[in-house]
């Protein structure tokens, strides 16, 4: 591979996380950062369990109870009323104690969805590798990191060898600029781009957001968008480490410290996408075709602006898409037409 090619975000990450190429083009991928919850880990401990393996890099992973958190009543694991909820919040707080895994206990104010707790301690770094057993872990791409759900074998797996098998994704740039009107947010910005590419526009690709309507966001907004990747069929979502990005990340518990974040910062600022790079796909939108938002149907791509009307299902040709329309106006109570 030659030194000098021009290489996407993505391409960077990957390159440098590369173990070993098989020749089917599968990767063997190292993972630095693994968080785990209640819901996708039972079988993988046990999995372990049964085999006679310990982690292999247990202070690479933590664990995190949030699936199964009441939100009334008390919050103490054994409180727990729902038989199901409490016994997944119980058995993983065995399994960290008999693993050694490090773990936010439920009362632990640092305690909160798995995909925000990453960035807020400054687990989730510009430039790593990191997985969870949950769909939604794209989230994470907001401050640069390649992260991605994988399922409950491929979480025993990371557990195991610190390692995944993956192939390598194609590279879709979705470029968004200019200045968002009144009443858009991040929100809005991703369902427009859901809205254009569809629910299956991301399929087979990393999607990295570019342009001035991005770089804009704060960092809860490039959560948002980051977070919606996965609706678009995307394997992960990126945005490129910038100053908003070592802001946010400065000062944070398991951020670097000293003079390992100067070492830190100068590696981030490498990351960008090298100018000529290639891109697979790429889409461009303005801050012109982004209103806010309102979604009409069962799923992300049934939306529309604030402005405009449900679709007509008569108006598809597709047979199949015709009938879906029409399923998600009768089961949500909406007249075609109306907005």
């Amino acid at each position: 591979m030659s030194a000098t090619r021009p290489r996407t975000l993505f391409d960077k990450i990957w390159d440098s996380h590369v173990v070993e190429r098989l020749p089917d083009g599968t990767c063997i991928l190292y993972i630095d950062r693994h968080l785990l919850h209640e819901v996708t880990s039972p079988q993988a401990f046990e999995g372990l369990r049964l085999a006679g393996r310990r982690l292999r890099r247990p202070d690479l992973t933590i664990a995190v109870a949030d699936h199964n958190i009441p939100t009334v009543g008390s919050r103490i694991p054994a409180d727990i009323k729902e038989d199901d909820s409490r016994i997944q919040v119980q058995t993983l707080e065995k399994n960290v104690v008999e693993f050694g895994v490090p773990y936010i206990p439920i009362l632990d104010v640092r305690q909160g969805i798995v995909h925000i707790i990453g960035p807020e301690l400054g687990l989730s770094l510009p430039g790593t590798t990191l997985v969870c057993g949950d769909s939604h872990t794209s989230t994470h791409g907001a401050l640069g990191s390649l992260a991605f759900g994988i399922g409950t074998s491929e979480v025993e797996h990371v557990m195991a060898t610190q390692t995944l098998l993956q192939r390598p994704a194609k590279n879709m740039q979705i470029e968004v600029t200019g200045t968002l009107g009144f009443g858009c947010s991040a929100k809005d910005v991703v369902l427009a781009i859901i809205g254009k590419i569809t629910t299956a526009g991301g399929t087979g690709h990393v999607i990295e957001y570019t342009g001035d309507t991005i770089r804009a966001l704060d960092m809860a907004g490039r959560m948002t968008v980051s977070n919606m990747t996965i609706e678009a069929g995307a394997r992960a979502g990126l945005i490129a480490p910038d100053q908003v990005t070592f802001d946010y990340v400065k000062g944070r518990d398991f951020a670097p410290k000293g003079a390992a974040w100067d070492q830190a910062v100068a590696y981030w600022k490498t990351l960008p996408s090298d100018p000529g790079a290639h891109y697979d796909t790429k889409v461009s939108m303005t801050t012109a075709e982004i209103a806010p938002m309102v979604t009409w149907g069962t799923t992300p791509g049934a939306v529309v602006p604030v402005t405009g009307v449900v679709p007509n299902p008569a108006d598809e040709p597709d047979e199949g898409k015709r009938a879906q329309l029409q399923r998600m106006c009768e089961y949500m109570g909406v007249t075609p037409g109306r907005s």
